[in-house]
């Protein structure tokens, strides 16, 4: 196969959300400092990203390895942690980053207040997401975590209801939950806590994904945003392609004198969008 001649355009709405933005530019500036830097799970759902900081000297660990360590700087990422990280961190004499996106951070004091005010509280989200747990832990891990309906024994929970949301989810997803309680007669009171920075992305997705033949979606394979976003993607383009890294785009994807569309994840680089983009022009 000859050279394809492809051109690209990168999405101008796609890429880091300001609290991840924030949350790197605090490592950033941290290992600039000379600190030794321990991240408290990874920073970005994006193993590229990951890898970047890590050559840089940043450490990504667990939680069980939060425990052994004593005297260093942690930074804990925008997606918030769970009340017991602060303790064992400060208990530790370990000086905390703490790099949680402020929407989060209101979020977290929202759910709290509701629990103190005695509500039954509902978290629509991914069970194991870093985000989520931190929700959890604001309300001593008793509220109940659904992803989707079935998650739900409607016999089993209270007439009077709390929902909340994490901050990525789908709307369509959350209000279909919404829906589901208000038709079991349930007294809910609403809190769409979906972050509007990153939904609204959907509508400018939509278009950009009609305007090309073939886009290439960018994203890691564990972010929750990059699954919804790439929802969004294919379901207005049939010839959208999830990847995390330029070497998994094959060129039969393409032909002749193509302008391929390009976008990604909030969680995922602009630089590493812009690799991809390289890498395409060189098929």
């Amino acid at each position: 196969m000859g050279k394809l001649n492809l051109q690209t355009v990168i999405d101008p709405d796609s890429g880091f959300c300001f609290g991840v933005v924030e949350a790197i530019n605090k490592a950033e500036h941290a290992i600039e400092q000379g600190n030794e830097l321990f991240c408290l799970g990874e920073i970005v759902h994006n193993d590229e990203e990951v890898s970047r900081l890590s050559k840089r000297g940043m450490k990504t660990i667990n939680h069980q390895e939060l425990g052994n360590l004593k005297n260093k700087t942690i930074l804990f990422r925008a997606h918030g942690e769970h009340p017991k990280s602060y303790k064992t961190a400060i208990d530790n004499s370990n000086k905390i980053i703490d790099a949680s996106c402020p929407i989060i951070k209101k979020l977290q004091q929202k759910v709290k207040t509701s629990y103190h005010n005695n509500e039954f509280i509902i978290i629509f989200g991914k069970p194991d997401h870093p985000e989520v747990i931190a929700l959890n832990g604001q309300v001593d891990d008793k509220a109940l975590i659904v992803e989707k309906i079935d998650d739900i024994n409607i016999n089993s929970i209270p007439d009077k209801i709390t929902i909340y949301s994490q901050t990525t989810q789908s709307i369509e997803k959350f209000y279909e939950i919404v829906d589901y309680l208000k038709q079991a007669n349930k007294d809910i009171t609403v809190k769409d806590t979906i972050c509007r920075r990153v939904s609204n992305r959907h509508p400018r997705l939509q278009k950009f994904c009609r305007m090309y033949s073939k886009v290439i979606f960018v994203g890691g394979k564990r972010s929750s945003n990059a699954k919804v976003l790439f929802d969004v993607c294919s379901k207005e383009n049939t010839n959208a392609y999830f990847i995390s890294r330029p070497e998994e785009i094959h060129p039969e994807w393409f032909s002749e004198g193509e302008i391929v569309g390009i976008s990604g994840a909030t969680s995922t680089p602009h630089w590493l969008m812009e690799k991809v983009s390289d890498f395409i022009k060189t098929l």
